[in-house]
């Protein structure tokens, strides 16, 4: 267990009294959360809206996190979304991406009978703004004065509506051929006075076809009075099926009792008899405070891992919900038999393990990967045997990015690459190495293999033939390679001994070199003949003066590169002069994946006291406690797990390796409980001062901005002491690691 001192716990009493473990990850030791509620310090609103006042700064600067009932890395997403907030609480959605998703299942309730066909759904009933928002449980009001609660297990969501004093009669709709995109295939059929089944679709995500099929069964607490489905504007009373888009079901209660009316369903993307069965085993009763208290226990079990003293309430809500929002993903996609769908669309069965997916992997290797590896091995060694049953079973490369069981495409690079290693070398090692090994090396060194119908690693001929790629996106995708190469290496060695690999793919990873332009002193793109393009050419989502630092893993040999640590020095400060800069500004953005780790640069060139401030500055002005709290895209808890890591004071900055760039820690005491019982207990953080005067690693003077996971754990304590204005001395006398093939 990891300790950093400085943040005061909050005496709140616990309500969970759930009745089961998370079987998956948790002991009953693990379980233990003393005084403290830590999901009722989640503010789950955070990152709900954007700040920009124009489409594309809103897209750029909108968190897309939903507020509603989800379970840690769960299936179901009981919740309003992003994209169709008025249209019912939904059983599926991505936390933090940045296209509409799946959004399966809308379900709404509505004051008396319905009278006429609610078609699309789109704002029967908004609910107001006076909503609660935990980790686990999602309260609201209706603009009809009906209360709203929803929670989650893994694989199923319940719901209690509790109708409006007076109100004789109360509805529950059911869009079962509606989600977020254009639906081809719903159907849902009344079994019964209080039942319902059925499947639909998914359509698309992010222009990428995603035709999964979800299953569902639905069950009410009470017996209707009146049920029927609708069909567009066609709407059909008494009857008892529905099939196509914007289509669904409804369900007429007598609730002139003021007795609230109880709903909750199971899903699966393998069948109905699965979604029924995850229903039975994980919510056979309708006790929705029982389920609620379990799904916050869940909760707690995970975010008591790291506990907090210190800082303002602002700051410890703001750091639980970035831990909150880090293990939503990825999802669980097996049943609770073990069945899941597999990316050959055959049914496969897990044997000792969860199969997982919602990987947004060119986000998360970079950060919520070691997070998780380091607080959850076990499901992050499950995630890495997923990802390998997908390769081998598409086409044998690694997929960058998947919805279900479908790799879309999204994103470029290599990224799957690296987050194996680095799920490795934070300490998930609980999967086959030499498969592994295999894999990676598969799609780095086979031009054209794909995954499913995407390819693994995009002119990657270019890339092998010339150390460098001219085409379209290519100076950024070359970069992607170059820290997949170095990632590759590094895990030939650490989990396999194999110097030779480690070796050839440590040459592969200075391929950078080939990108640094002389004349420019900027890491440009070329032509195929050679010559240079312009700087501002063949970047993903940024720009050359971002993109330039992307060699976490040499940065002293960069630096040197381009004249020694004075320029750089100078080059940073130029970059942070704004920390809001959209895509394409030549300023630092942070809420942009390729600068998430520039800040700590810093520590390269030197100049270590500005990492310290700028990073702090960042934390302070770039988040909130509020719904338009994010400064991007919450991307599948890449920005939260990049939180965590700031507001604790260490940064996994290089790919592959175990690892931590300092920085000044933000409470005063913060303690992480690390897989087998070890605590690492970390003092001396302060809310206002942000300078770094001194530090002691397990009692000895550490003068270093580095430090690997293997001391860390060594030596269980790092006592900060900071300070109001910079030491310009700490940490310079030892530089940070840099590995070059030389």
């Amino acid at each position: 267990m990891l300790t950093i001192s400085g943040i005061s716990l909050l005496a709140v009493a616990t309500s969970c009294d759930g009745k089961k473990k998370d079987k998956a990850e948790n002991t009953a030791e693990e379980h233990k959360t003393e005084s403290i509620n830590y999901a009722e310090l989640v503010n789950a609103e955070i990152g709900n809206k954007g700040k920009g006042v124009s489409e594309t700064e809103l897209q750029f600067e909108a968190g897309f996190t939903f507020p509603g009932a989800t379970y840690p890395f769960g299936m179901v997403q009981f919740t309003q979304t992003f994209f169709q907030p008025d249209k019912g609480f939904v059983v599926n959605q991505l936390s933090g991406a940045g296209c509409p998703n799946m959004g399966n299942l809308p379900t709404m309730a509505l004051s008396g009978a319905l009278e006429k066909s609610p078609n699309d759904m789109e704002g029967i009933n908004p609910s107001n703004e006076n909503l609660k928002a935990q980790a686990g449980y999602y309260q609201t009001k209706l603009s009809s004065d009906i209360q709203v609660e929803l929670t989650a297990t893994k694989r199923t969501g319940m719901a209690k509506f509790s109708f409006a004093e007076g109100e004789e009669e109360g509805t529950v709709v059911i869009g079962t051929g509606i989600n977020a995109n254009k639906m081809t295939n719903a159907e849902v059929k009344i079994t019964g006075a209080s039942s319902f089944e059925g499947h639909a679709d998914g359509g698309s995500f992010c222009g990428s076809a995603t035709p999964y099929v979800v299953y569902f069964v639905g069950e009410f607490d009470a017996e209707a009075t009146t049920s029927g489905t609708w069909t567009g504007e066609n709407f059909k009373e008494a009857s008892k099926n529905a099939s196509g888009e914007n289509s669904g079901a409804y369900f007429t209660f007598d609730v002139s009792s003021g007795k609230p009316v109880q709903y909750k369903f199971g899903i699966s993307y393998v069948s109905l008899e699965n979604a029924r069965e995850n229903l039975k085993a994980e919510n056979s009763n309708f006790n929705f405070d029982a389920t609620k208290n379990e799904a916050m226990q869940a909760w707690n079990s995970y975010l008591s891992k790291i506990k907090v003293k210190g800082g303002s309430k602002d700051q410890q809500v703001q750091f639980y919900t970035h831990l909150y929002n880090s293990l939503k993903h990825p999802s669980i996609f097996s049943d609770v038999n073990g069945e899941y769908l597999g990316s050959d669309n055959k049914v496969y069965k897990a044997e000792g393990f969860d199969y997982y997916t919602a990987f947004s992997n060119w986000d998360t290797y970079r950060t919520q990967t070691q997070l998780i590896a380091l607080l959850a091995p076990k499901v992050t060694s499950d995630v890495v045997k997923s990802h390998l049953l997908f390769a081998e079973r598409s086409g044998g490369g690694l997929p960058r990015w998947v919805l279900a069981n479908y790799a879309t495409g999204i994103m470029q690079g290599d990224p799957s690459s690296a987050l194996i290693a680095n799920a490795y070398a934070f300490g998930a090692t609980d999967f086959d190495k030499e498969k592994a090994l295999k894999i990676m090396r598969h799609g780095a060194e086979e031009p054209g293999l794909k995954t499913q119908n995407v390819t693994t690693r995009t002119f990657l001929d270019q890339y092998l033939a010339k150390g460098y790629i001219y085409d379209h996106m290519g100076a950024s995708i070359a970069l992607e390679f170059t820290t997949a190469d170095f990632a590759i290496g590094q895990f030939a060695k650490q989990a396999l001994g194999n110097d030779k690999v480690a070796a050839d793919y440590l040459k592969r990873a200075q391929y950078w070199k080939n990108l640094y332009n002389p004349k420019t002193k900027w890491l440009n793109s070329k032509n195929e003949d050679g010559s240079w393009k312009g700087k501002n050419d063949d970047w993903r989502e940024a720009t050359y003066a971002n993109y330039h630092w992307m060699v976490p893993y040499n940065l002293g040999t960069l630096i040197d590169t381009m004249g020694g640590k004075k320029p750089a020095e100078q080059r940073l400060d130029s970059l942070f002069v704004k920390i809001d800069a959209t895509y394409y500004q030549d300023w630092f953005a942070a809420g942009n994946e390729p600068d998430f780790q520039v800040p700590w640069v810093y520590n390269w060139t030197g100049s270590p006291y500005k990492t310290q401030a700028i990073v702090r500055r960042v934390l302070n002005e770039k988040y909130q406690n509020e719904a338009s709290g994010l400064p991007g895209n919450e991307d599948l808890g890449s920005m939260g797990a990049w939180y965590v890591f700031a507001d604790i004071g260490l940064y996994p900055m290089i790919p592959g390796v175990g690892g931590f760039s300092i920085n000044s820690p933000v409470f005063s005491e913060v303690e992480i409980e690390l897989n087998g019982g070890k605590t690492i207990h970390i003092t001396g953080g302060s809310s206002e001062k942000k300078y770094i005067n001194s530090l002691k690693v397990n009692g000895e003077n550490w003068d270093n901005t580095w430090i690997s996971l293997d001391e860390l754990r060594e030596a269980g304590s790092l006592d900060f002491e900071l300070s109001e204005t910079p030491n310009k001395e700490w940490g310079t006398a030892t530089p940070p690691p840099s590995y070059d093939s030389k």
